[in-house]
């Protein structure tokens, strides 16, 4: 047999086949897959079950002196807003929070420049923070109290504690973890200092610098509420924790799980509203997190 019949081959019949013939590309969704992919609808739902459940077992319990019901909850809640006590005393914790949460953010980026530019920098960041990070914030006020007396400068002094550590520590793990490719880049193009840390460093690890600015708010908050349950009042008045205090000893419980709802929400808030949008606008849209 020649070499010719031997790679001769049957012609290659295609059949075209109609859009018809295909099977389904795309299904469309149900109203219920519709409302499911919708992230912030599924956390109401949560929130929604749960504030259920408060209001079924408080009604089983029938004590308003352990556990009030969740409508009585809104109902003092709505009370305190009315008069305008709840909002006070709220923009008051607020206040202080933000005095004390941006100094020590502005602290922690101190020391994280100077850990990241030289060696003795980054062992007096390790150091410390190994020493102070472990230790509450809260354990500090009575020496902050003998140091600054009752006022905001107390408050801010525990605050910068609570969030000088947590934001440094993640901070300098975030630049440590950069690419060398990166910062050979930056080396490329002669930045240095200050330029360097903001057009290579910062936008590199701002994934774990977003993490520590989340943890040192929510060490903050939480801070500050225990330390106006201690003490509370600056200036003749005090903020959601001492609204709490006050209310518990007048024994209206209602008015005691009002405030304590009213810190959840201003903490969903800030979690959900503040850290999202800059999480969108910056690493969502870098690129770096789906």
């Amino acid at each position: 047999m020649s070499d010719a019949a031997m790679t001769q081959r049957p012609e290659i019949y295609r059949e075209t086949l109609g859009a018809d013939q295909f099977g389904i590309v795309a299904k469309p969704l149900t109203l219920f897959e519709t409302l499911y992919n919708q992230g912030w609808l599924r956390k109401l739902f949560v929130l929604v079950v749960l504030a259920a459940l408060w209001e079924g077992y408080a009604r089983w319990l029938d004590n308003e002196l352990l556990v009030p019901t969740f409508s009585a909850t809104v109902q003092a809640m709505g009370s305190g807003i009315a008069s305008g006590t709840l909002i006070a005393r709220a923009l008051l914790s607020i206040k202080v929070l933000l005095i004390g949460y941006s100094a020590g953010v502005l602290l922690a980026a101190a020391l994280t420049f100077l850990a990241i530019n030289t060696r003795i920098g980054a062992d007096f960041l390790e150091t410390m923070t190994a020493m102070f990070n472990p230790l509450p914030a809260i354990s500090l006020l009575p020496l902050a109290l003998i140091w600054f007396g009752l006022g905001i400068g107390s408050l801010v002094f525990v605050l910068i504690h609570s969030v000088l550590w947590a934001v440094a520590l993640n901070t300098h793990a975030g630049f440590r973890g950069v690419s060398n490719t990166y910062r050979m880049v930056g080396q490329n193009y002669g930045l240095g200092g200050l330029r360097f840390a903001a057009k290579i460093l910062i936008p590199a690890a701002f994934p774990s610098i977003l993490a520590g600015l989340k943890i040192g708010w929510a060490f903050a908050w939480r801070t500050l509420i225990a330390a106006e349950l201690v003490f509370g009042t600056t200036s003749g008045q005090g903020g959601l924790g001492w609204f709490i205090f006050e209310a518990k000893n007048l024994l209206n419980i209602p008015d005691v799980f009002a405030g304590l709802l009213t810190i959840i929400l201003i903490g969903l808030a800030v979690e959900n509203v503040i850290f999202r949008l800059v999480e969108q606008a910056t690493v969502r849209r870098w690129g770096m997190q789906d």
